[in-house]
């Protein structure tokens, strides 16, 4: 549109935009103009934009003339900044200055996410991810990980543009906003007792204290491999936890299996960690032993993690309320502990039974004992369904018939 100025019109009691004349264009009557001029002009493709100058009409024009060049020349201050910059430069700053800040296991839990999803946007400016390229990715992943995988991958993406638009790097609509997440199978698994005796049975020396502690604490694997001699008050028995997934210190408390099993434990001389190689250095993973116990014990489909459902599941089977459990656990919310208290199909038949047990004097009837006592057949006759059933039935008939 250019420079302009806004006049009131009377007749039509409406302002009106003005860039040559003083006449209303819609009734012809002539408008009370304003002193001030704006510009017009387009900062980006269908991103039209309106300002107010001042006074002068010579210093609007000499404005609008600066903005056009600025914006030929890719300088102008107000165009979009997500225009140019690219999804995987600030897929770096969010790992940079969000998760490795924020999250201590960032590596494990975004990284591999975090590079498929810059090998499926490479190139791409942030303002050209739309919803349909994020659905066009939820179908590509679908093909090649599980949904759970699949949906980690959307909650990452659904998180850096949440923080693109909060850091300015982005205007506009989350595109992962809107986009169906895959429905997921919860886990269920953990360790029956019996299962519980094999797999202690078949593990090694090394890893059968860190898998006794944690089928008696439900801690993390990251949380036991991290303990230092200095965390365990034997006096009291607690282990004192100060680097949590949450940023809480918690106490967790030690029973006597526990207890025994630290104290077996032979400490290295110079490693302030309880468990360590020969050299002192501090166990960073126990994947391969922890595999090859669950495979010789004969348990598929199972976890380091889940000897923490085991933990929590057997609490809850023993009665141990939700609550209780919650606070073992380090949880904040009881929300978090509901995934945990799971009930196996062992424990349910065996609970069903135990109803039956109590039940079956209810709806069994008791036998009848027939004795050579004589029977008041007058009474028996009375009830004509003691008559059809039995024992009883025979004993009448032969009584009827000695008659």
């Amino acid at each position: 549109m250019g420079v302009y100025r806004k006049g009131y019109c009377p007749q039509c009691k409406k302002w009106r935009i003005s860039e040559k004349g003083t006449n209303c264009k819609k009734c012809g009557s002539p408008l009370r103009m304003g002193e001030d001029w704006y510009i017009d002009y387009y900062s980006a493709p269908k991103r039209r934009k309106r300002e107010k100058i001042g006074t002068s009409k010579a210093l609007a024009e000499q404005t609008l003339k600066k903005r056009e060049v600025a914006i030929a020349e890719g300088r102008f201050l107000n165009i979009r900044k997500e225009q140019r910059v690219k999804f995987e430069d600030f897929a770096d700053q969010y790992i940079e200055n969000h998760s490795k800040p924020n999250n201590r296991s960032w590596k494990k839990s975004e990284s591999y996410n975090l590079k498929r999803l810059k090998q499926f946007f490479a190139g791409k400016y942030l303002s050209e991810i739309t919803p349909f390229e994020v659905q066009k990715f939820k179908s590509e992943r679908q093909k090649e990980s599980s949904p759970a995988t699949a949906n980690r991958g959307l909650t990452l993406l659904k998180s850096i543009f949440n923080k693109a638009t909060a850091w300015g790097k982005f205007e506009g609509k989350n595109p992962v906003k809107g986009i169906k997440f895959f429905k997921e199978q919860a886990r269920l698994r953990f360790l029956e007792k019996e299962e519980i005796v094999r797999f202690l049975e078949n593990c090694s020396e090394h890893l059968r204290p860190i898998a006794i502690v944690a089928l008696n604490t439900g801690m993390r694997k990251g949380e036991i491999l991290g303990i230092k001699w200095n965390d365990i008050d034997f006096r009291r028995g607690i282990i004192h936890l100060y680097n949590t997934k949450n940023g809480e210190e918690r106490a967790v408390p030690m029973n006597k299996a526990v207890k025994r099993t630290l104290i077996a434990v032979r400490k290295h001389p110079e490693s302030p960690y309880v468990f360590c190689d020969e050299k002192g250095n501090r166990y960073g993973e126990c994947r391969k032993s922890f595999f090859t116990a669950c495979k010789n014990a004969g348990i598929i489909n199972f976890r380091f993690h889940d000897l923490r459902h085991t933990f929590a599941s057997q609490l809850v089977m023993a009665g141990v309320d939700l609550n209780t459990v919650r606070e073992l656990l380090g949880h904040k919310s009881l929300e978090m502990t509901l995934r945990y208290s799971h009930l196996s199909p062992d424990h349910k038949q065996r609970a069903v039974a135990v109803l039956e047990s109590q039940m079956d004097t209810i709806w069994t009837p008791k036998p009848l004992v027939v004795t050579e006592e004589k029977i008041d057949l007058s009474q028996v006759f009375e009830n004509k369904e003691l008559v059809n059933c039995g024992p009883l039935a025979q004993l009448v008939e032969r009584q009827t018939l000695n008659l």
